[in-house]
């Protein structure tokens, strides 16, 4: 028991050092930063003697596998368990909400994808997912210029997620201020089909079929799902079908090639739009007048092929090789008329290699990685009239060519016993090349090349057998993506639009035993040429984007997480986020000097209570606070402070050789009325949309195993 106090003191004298410095960083008061801290430590605090984790989560976030305790960054893993048991399987906010320093909006609008962001990074999305790295099984889902997207993601068949949060230039590239990484199940080794459909309130309904296995040297999974629901606004239904595939063989002991195919089929998801603060008041559920009228919203399909070859040369060079394709068609109507109907065909390719060294560099222990990466995004872009709903005279075609090429270094020197030292640098060309062929209004066709050097350099230090401290500095750099390219005054690029770059300095301990782990992270983010976005008056409805001049961002990020008596577990993360304007005056000369970044809470809380028995009963409440934030640059409108909490509950048994399980959940259980997005800097004050009070949806699984 000693022993066991010295280290809880040790724990805590370390705290109240990283006390000091964060209330000198971020200039709060310390007495309230100490009270959080104190609450970590007191519920961290283990009743039994610590034991390491004999084999702690191993996990590919820096492209080598590593323990997550040993990396020098800010990463968090989570499992299959929290992804599917007993969720809606809607969005990876559902199983991400534990993770410090992301947060999450749009959850029910589908036309406009979650937005997510993570230190920041991503705020400004009108769509999708920028800034923000996202890659599954290895395969890229974030384009050349920077847009991501996870309608191509089936939560269904996701065994793993792996967020590093924080600029990640120096090993994935552009637009990487985070990087959200995805692992798609393997089959077990016997053979099984499961069956799973979930029905709730607005009319939820979803089906999916699953099989999966092994034969010889194949595992195989294939995964399908059919989703439709109407959703809780006016003109917000959606319907989405998928494929998953993956097929693993083994071609020798050292070697093996991944196949991954992915089908999406979505040909409905309709855009309610935002409203003023008193449209809210009036009807919550009502849909923007415009959107009705225009009759807003998307249709898209995408087949995705992915293969990724791994060979171990010797045991200490392995390399592996990577290809894909991905074909996308595209189209949406937006709630204005002039070129308000857009029709896109993509296509977006690419490939890799990867080779990692272990050996000596004179008397150190040392690995080197090497890559290269090269992704080509063809993208054509068709623009009509939206006459009511009704395609109307072309505005606008062009072909959008964007072509990445990014080389990259990283080298890990462990100097001693307790010290390891990491260097990177990564290079990246990109080329953004569009081709007017529209030229009843001129000629608009341009081309624009931007390439970085991303460096990074940290160190590592054991303080003891379960606890590691770290230091980082690294840069980032995101281009804006060809939409945030969009030129207000026609076709072609916006040759005022530039790159944002951004510097990243952090600090951070973790801790971990078999008995609870612990995390704290403090940080600063010099960003420079912030881009931000706006909408024109002449054409509300379409976002635009400009460059602030510099912000600055200060942030801490706390996670705990405790097991006891063998069936409970009990999360505590927690977020501060202190992002402001350094130097920014927009395109109308307004100055916006000091003023918050907007879309992102100065605090954000979580608390997650799982507990599971023998029996397979299992039970999990989830509570967030968010914070007050702003919906513009100039802080004029505030969004209120909002406490949301999650319930879900189940029951696995065994009946007849079946594996069945039945499950229920409740959102929103206290009625919170929030907004689930804001949408920044919306013309004529439209920043809201609302969220549903308290819904429930349930379900049942159907698992059939059989002998090998």
């Amino acid at each position: 028991m000693t022993k066991q106090k010295n280290k809880i003191l040790k724990i805590e004298s370390f705290l109240i050092k990283i006390n000091s410095i964060i209330s000198r960083i971020l200039n709060i008061k310390i007495q309230w930063v100490t009270a959080i801290a104190f609450c970590f430590v007191v519920q961290s605090s283990p009743a039994d003697p610590l034991v390491i984790l004999i084999n702690p989560t191993k996990v590919n976030a820096t492209r080598v596998e590593k323990n997550i305790i040993d990396i020098p960054a800010s990463v968090s893993h989570i499992g299959q368990e929290k992804i599917q048991l007993g969720t809606e399987q809607l969005g990876l906010d559902e199983s991400m909400s534990q993770v410090p320093g992301a947060f999450f909006l749009n959850r029910y609008n589908y036309a406009q994808d979650l937005r997510v962001s993570i230190r920041g990074f991503g705020a400004r999305s009108s769509f999708g997912i920028r800034g923000i790295k996202i890659i599954v099984d290895g395969i890229p889902e974030t384009l050349p210029d920077g847009q991501g997207s996870i309608d191509g993601v089936d939560i269904g068949s996701i065994y793993k997620i792996n967020v590093i949060r924080g600029p990640s230039s120096s090993l994935y590239g552009n637009a990487s201020g985070g990087a959200i990484l995805i692992e798609t199940e393997r089959g077990p080794e016997l053979p099984f089909i499961e069956l799973r459909n979930t029905y709730g309130d607005f009319n939820l309904n979803k089906q999916q079929f699953k099989i999966g296995g092994e034969t010889g040297n194949l595992n195989y999974l294939l995964n399908i799902s059919n989703t439709s629901v109407d959703g809780y606004r006016d003109n917000s239904e959606f319907e989405n079908k998928q494929f998953n595939g993956r097929f693993e063989y083994s071609l020798s002991d050292s070697s093996s090639i991944v196949s991954t195919v992915h089908h999406t089929d979505q040909p409905l998801a309709n855009d309610p739009g935002g409203i003023t603060a008193e449209d809210v008041a009036t009807n919550p559920r009502q849909a923007r007048t415009q959107n009705l009228n225009y009759q807003a919203g998307e249709k898209v399909k995408q087949t995705r092929f992915g293969l990724v070859y791994k060979t171990q040369l010797d045991k200490s060079r392995n390399v592996e090789v990577r290809t894909y394709n991905t074909d996308r068609d595209f189209s949406n109507k937006l709630p204005f008329q002039n070129g308000g109907i857009v029709n896109l065909d993509r296509s977006f390719y690419g490939g890799g290699l990867k080779y990692i060294e272990e050996g000596n560099l004179g008397k150190y222990q040392n690995r080197l990685l090497l890559g290269i990466d090269y992704d080509r995004q063809d993208d054509n872009r068709s623009r009509y009239n939206n006459l009511l709903g009704i395609k109307g005279a072309q505005t606008l075609q062009q072909n959008e060519l964007i072509t990445s090429l990014g080389t990259y270094f990283q080298n890990e020197t462990k100097l001693n016993d307790i010290t390891e030292i990491t260097l990177g640098i990564r290079h990246d060309d990109v080329v953004f090349d569009v081709t007017d062929k529209f030229l009843a209004d001129g000629d608009d066709s341009g081309k624009i090349n931007l390439n970085k050097f991303s460096p990074m350099i940290a160190i590592s230090l054991k303080a003891s057998g379960n606890t590691n401290i770290y230091a980082t500095v690294s840069k980032a750099f995101e281009t804006p993506t060809t939409t945030e390219f969009a030129n207000p005054s026609g076709g072609g690029f916006n040759q005022a639009v530039k790159p944002q770059k951004s510097t990243n300095y952090e600090i951070g301990v973790k801790t971990l035993s078999n008995k609870y782990s612990f995390e704290a992270s403090i940080f600063k983010i010099n960003v420079e040429d912030e881009l931000t976005p706006f909408e024109d008056s002449e054409q509300p409805g379409r976002t635009f984007y400009t460059n602030a001049g510099s912000s600055d961002r200060y942030g801490l990020e706390l996670t705990n997480i405790r097991r006891f008596y063998d069936q409970f577990e009990f999360s505590t993360t927690y977020t501060y986020s202190d992002f402001k304007f350094n130097h920014f005056k927009d395109t109308s000369d307004v100055i916006y000097d000091g003023k918050r970044i907007p879309g992102i809470p100065k605090n954000l809380l979580n608390f997650n209570l799982s507990w599971s028995n023998d029996s397979g009963s299992y039970a999990n409440l989830d509570t967030t606070f968010t914070d007050e934030f702003y919906a513009d640059n100039g802080n004029q409108n505030k969004v209120n402070s909002y406490t949301v909490s999650n319930l879900r509950l189940g029951k696995n048994f065994i009946r007849n050789d079946l594996d069945i399980g039945f499950y229920l959940g409740v959102n929103n259980i206290f009625n919170e009325k929030y907004n689930s997005n804001i949408r920044i800097n919306a013309y004529g004050n439209r920043y809201f949309e609302p969220a549903p009070k308290q819904n429930v949806f349930f379900g049942i699984t159907i698992n059939k195993k059989f002998p090998g």
